[in-house]
């Protein structure tokens, strides 16, 4: 997609949260600003007005929303995230702003973190340390990982990269998409994001492949079509012996219905780097429940991915200023960049 016009030396607002971007002089002394100003989400309504380019660096904040009839000049907002379910709403959907997100930052390492978290659960790794603690000498049987069956929910770059490395270590990997197919370079087979019998013409859908996974990981976007898709009937159809990997959004598990199969053993186990609300309430049961592993959403956060947030958007900013074709335009009806 064409980029916006830029008015010769546009004005920049940085939505920034606790920490500036890392070599944050690299923005402001680009030659091709007019201005940079950076606000707190308090602060934003105030110095939204006359900004013609907004990079929210605050990666997770809903502020811009409630701001949004400040922006009288606005014409391009870039998320230093790839999910933009926070920058979803209708004032930025019905505009002619142009959204961008920093796909192509996270892939790599959320799938080294799925993978990693796939052979800690089949070689018991967390019972290991559990019983190193413990000075406990306790031989055991793990389970192979070659062989099984991973169900991939959601088949953008995030999914894609997953399935890869998935199979790099010798796993069946399916997926469930917006629609079914078969053919795709990088799953088995591709089934309906439903939980219904059968999908459009008769489609195969996700009841009939969960009951077939021996894991099943959660890597779709925000959506009103996956906001609460793993609930209680999602829970059911998996095998007691499968595992659960969210490392997509919190909000795309109904959080109490997966307490409740865990506390239950409908399911061996989960992995979670998401939450409902975050960071998770020190007394929610997740922390304890056998089965559970919780981290504060990092799974895509290695060493330098800051710097490579800037980076993409100095590239973008770059394109933005000359009048090009700028990176990853998110259709704002989806929520998401397409293909």
């Amino acid at each position: 997609m064409k980029s916006p016009n830029a008015p010769h030396r546009p004005r920049l607002l940085v939505l920034r949260g606790e920490d500036l971007p890392p070599g944050h002089e690299r923005i402001d002394d680009h030659p091709g600003l007019g201005e940079v100003v950076y606000a707190t989400a308090d602060e934003l309504p105030a110095r939204l007005p006359g900004a013609h380019a907004l990079l929210v660096w605050d990666l997770f904040s809903e502020a811009l929303a409630s701001a949004w009839p400040k922006a009288d000049t606005l014409t391009w907002v870039h998320a230093a995230t790839t999910g933009v379910d926070n920058l979803i709403f209708p004032g930025m959907v019905d505009s002619d702003v142009v959204l961008t997100n920093s796909r192509g930052i996270f892939e790599q390492p959320i799938a080294e973190y799925v993978v990693g978290q796939v052979i800690a659960f089949a070689k018991d790794f967390h019972h290991t340390w559990d019983l190193q603690r413990a000075h406990r000498w306790r031989h055991r049987e793990t389970e192979r990982v070659a062989g099984r069956r991973a169900l991939v929910v959601g088949t953008g770059p995030i999914g894609r990269t997953i399935a890869r490395g998935l199979s790099a270590v010798g796993m069946e990997v399916h997926a469930s998409g917006s629609r079914a197919r078969s053919g795709d370079p990088d799953f088995r087979s591709v089934v309906e994001s439903s939980l219904a019998d059968r999908g459009a013409d008769g489609a195969p859908t996700l009841a009939a492949a969960l009951p077939e996974a021996d894991y099943v990981v959660v890597a779709a976007p925000l959506t009103d079509a996956t906001r609460g898709l793993v609930d209680r009937r999602f829970l059911q159809l998996m095998k007691p012996t499968a595992r659960l990997l969210n490392v997509a959004r919190g909000p795309i598990v109904v959080q109490s219905d997966l307490v409740a199969a865990l506390q239950k053993g409908r399911i061996a186990g989960a992995a979670l780097d998401v939450f409902e609300d975050e960071p998770l309430a020190v007394d929610s049961p997740l922390w304890e429940l056998p089965g559970s592993v919780v981290s504060p959403h990092m799974s895509g956060d290695v060493v330098g991915w800051r710097d490579d947030l800037v980076d993409l958007f100095l590239d973008n900013l770059a394109r933005y200023l000359d009048g090009r074709e700028l990176l990853n335009v998110v259709d704002k009806g989806r929520g998401y960049v397409p293909g």
